[in-house]
Parts: structure tokens; sequence; C-alpha cells
């Protein structure tokens, strides 16, 4: 049995290849003839544009992101489970055995996909930064690890400062991250 979400949320479907369209339309018609707009909001094959070269020309085209996949985002109870798992060309969920798994905040923010209702931003851990234009400082992590410099700039929304230091027998500013920088 699956467990009852009163909260709609994001769940991937797997289809056969090549009928993400068909189970879109099939869902999205399903929807509607039973009446299930208040539980199954929206379907989506996640398509992106790309560029490639043939024969030394440069062609644009669109593609699925996800071949073999749809998203849907809906409320999961039973009889929504029951719609989407036996449309033609669905093979079944993503996740354990029959418990469809909902992606999370992170999944869905790297699709560019907007936020299901109540599924907020997870808070952002902010760190203190305790030094000052001016101040020397040692840059303990991310690629430039080791290097000193002057901290020029503090930027504390994007929570980075901007220190110059010198690189190549030149002084160069390089925007890190407070966590990896110490006031010296």
């Amino acid at each position: 049995m699956r467990e009852k979400n009163d909260e709609p949320c994001w769940y991937v479907a797997h289809t056969y290849s090549g009928y993400e369209n068909k189970v879109k339309s099939a869902i999205d018609k399903t929807v509607e003839n039973r009446g299930l707009e208040d539980q199954i909001f929206e379907v989506l094959v996640p398509m992106e544009n790309v560029v490639e070269m043939k024969n030394g020309a440069r062609k644009e085209s669109v593609r699925k992101m996800f071949p073999g996949y749809v998203l849907v985002k809906m409320v999961m109870n039973d009889e929504t489970w029951y719609v989407v798992r036996n449309t033609r060309g669905v093979t079944g969920f993503v996740g354990p055995g029959s418990k469809p798994v909902p992606l999370s905040y992170e999944e869905i923010k790297t699709l560019g996909i907007m936020l299901p209702e109540g599924m907020e931003e997870p808070p952002k851990e902010t760190i203190q930064f305790h030094g000052k234009t001016g101040d020397q400082a040692l840059i303990t992590g991310g690629s430039f690890a080791g290097l000193e410099g002057v901290i020029t700039q503090i930027n504390d929304s994007k929570q980075s400062v901007i220190i110059t230091a010198e690189m190549f027998g030149r002084e160069t500013p390089l925007e890190v991250g407070f966590e990896d920088v110490r006031v010296l």
C-alpha cells in the first residue's frame, strides 16, 4: 500500500522510451475525465535546447532531458497512484518497490521547476564573518588554499569576500566564501 501524502509533490514515472508525450497526454485526459484536477496538477516531459554540429553547420534542436521518464505533480493517494501507474506506457514510479519517492527540494531546484506549495526552501546556513576591509587573511579552502592577501570587499548576502592576493607577479582579486577564509 502506498503512503498517503496530502501535500502535492513531484514524482517521477518511468515510461517506455518514446512514450513520454503519449503518457503525458493520456494522464492529462484521464485527469480531465475523472475530475482529478485537485489531485494531479501537472505532468511534464522536461525538454532542453541543444546545439549540434552536423556537416560543419550548427543545428539547434530540442530533446528530452530524461528519456523514459515523466514528472507528475500530484497528491499521492491510492486513486492518483492507480491512475498514473495504470496509464498505458507507464512501467512504474521511481522508488523502492511500489512506494514512489517524491523529488527533494534540491532535485526540483536543479530541474528549474517551481516549488510545490508547502515546500519551502531550506534555510541557508549563514556564517558570521569576523573580519573587515583591510585585514590580512589566509585562504584555507578551495583552489586558492594557502594564499594570503588583503580583504578588499565583504559581501554578506553572498557569504563571500574579495581578497587581493599576489599571483603570477601581480595583485589579483579572488572571491572566496566565508567558510574558506581565516583572518590573520
